[in-house]
């Protein structure tokens, strides 16, 4: 028998990892979570179908984050969650992939901790790792790698990020799993290519992870430093770099829409 689940108190928050999509990566806890919160404050990556888990009563508030559009500010994010917990609110917290991979979810959980509020991290499935095994990609391989270093391409100031020492990440990383960084992949292709990286190494891009929407382009690292990836395909995506994509063609599982970039003006098509 599975053991009892915490109780859901009132006046806290539980902070929750949905998965990279697919409802069914739910953990217990987020299931927990989901059917006794009074308020879920939401993300943009959340599937709709999790939030029809919610118990019908549940106040739905979004609290979505996408590059370009606008969205709600970080203080203003975690402010709402103490309030609402001070009024003895049961608190959900919903993001997508897991709270503590560039979730800011560590932000939102020392906010809490500073204003005295209980609170509980659901740890999720992150994007890097099970969005990448729905396009049929290993994150790690015995007879490619034995490291993958997880990095996000999109810095607080809207930039590729300059604490990241790209050379040296070239250099030392066999796999390299990027977050947030579709706008700014040739400048990033650009930089591992001078930090010694090859041409030819190959690169998976994919778009809508785990759900029915999911997209994959196969391509090259000097494609993506040559061609506007975003040209062919949408965010959200998570992008990988290295040996490990080749083993795509024999995991391809959840089939879904591919591309594989043979020139510069490759179109994605179906198969």
């Amino acid at each position: 028998m599975l053991p009892k689940l915490p109780e859901f108190k009132s006046g806290t928050v539980w902070l929750v990892g949905a998965g990279p999509g697919d409802a069914g990566l739910l953990t217990r806890l987020a299931e927990r979570a989901l059917l006794s919160a009074e308020v879920v404050v939401y993300d943009a990556l959340v599937n709709e179908e999790i939030l029809q888990g919610c118990q019908d009563s549940a106040e739905l508030i979004y609290a979505g984050k996408r590059g370009g559009k606008p969205s709600a500010r970080q203080s203003d994010i975690s402010i709402t969650l103490i309030e609402l917990a001070r009024r003895g609110k049961r608190v959900l917290r919903l993001k997508g992939g897991d709270p503590f991979v560039f979730g800011r979810g560590g932000e939102e959980a020392l906010a809490l901790a500073k204003a005295g509020i209980e609170f509980r991290i659901v740890p999720g499935v992150t994007a890097g790792i099970g969005g990448l095994a729905y396009a049929g990609i290993p994150v790690t391989h015995r007879d490619t790698n034995n490291l993958v270093t997880f990095v996000t391409g999109h810095g607080s100031s809207g930039e590729v990020p300059d604490g990241v020492n790209w050379s040296g990440l070239a250099q030392f990383s066999p796999v390299i799993v990027l977050y947030m960084a579709l706008k700014h992949l040739p400048q990033i292709a650009d930089k591992l290519i001078a930090g010694g990286r090859s041409l030819a190494e190959p690169v998976a891009l994919v778009a809508n992870a785990s759900t029915a929407g999911q997209q994959v382009v196969v391509t090259s690292l000097g494609q993506c430093r040559d061609q506007i990836m975003s040209d062919l395909i949408s965010p959200p995506v998570i992008i990988v770099i290295g040996e490990v994509v080749n083993f795509r063609p024999d995991l391809d599982w959840f089939k879904t829409e591919v591309a594989s970039l043979t020139n510069f003006k490759a179109k994605l098509s179906m198969v």
